[in-house]
């Protein structure tokens, strides 16, 4: 489950940079270029709100996505093995003779 989760996350973080990297806060960027284009059918306007929007929920789903991954982890095996040593170590002394 771990690597689908992985995938998606990295799917998810290049959406994101593909979004960040339109915007330009200042009304330049690849947004004005499609100027002419995007006025026609939503309006210049509404091409920032609507990269805003994808900014912000491509961040919420990167941060659903890694909660939802820390809880596929598993604790490794050796780590198991160490602590269950270190319990008998830790019992009471032999009783002298």
């Amino acid at each position: 489950m771990i690597p689908i989760l992985t995938i998606l996350i990295l799917l998810a973080c290049v959406i994101l940079a593909f979004f960040i990297l339109i915007q330009n806060p200042k009304g330049g960027g690849l947004t004005g270029s499609f100027g002419a284009m995007s006025s026609q059918v939503m309006g210049v306007k509404q091409s920032t709100d609507v990269m805003e929007k994808g900014t912000w929920t491509m961040i919420g789903i990167i941060g659903g996505l890694c909660i939802i991954s820390v809880m596929f982890f598993q604790k490794p095996a050796a780590s198991e093995k160490n602590s269950s040593s270190a319990k008998q170590s830790t019992s009471a002394p032999a009783p002298k003779k």
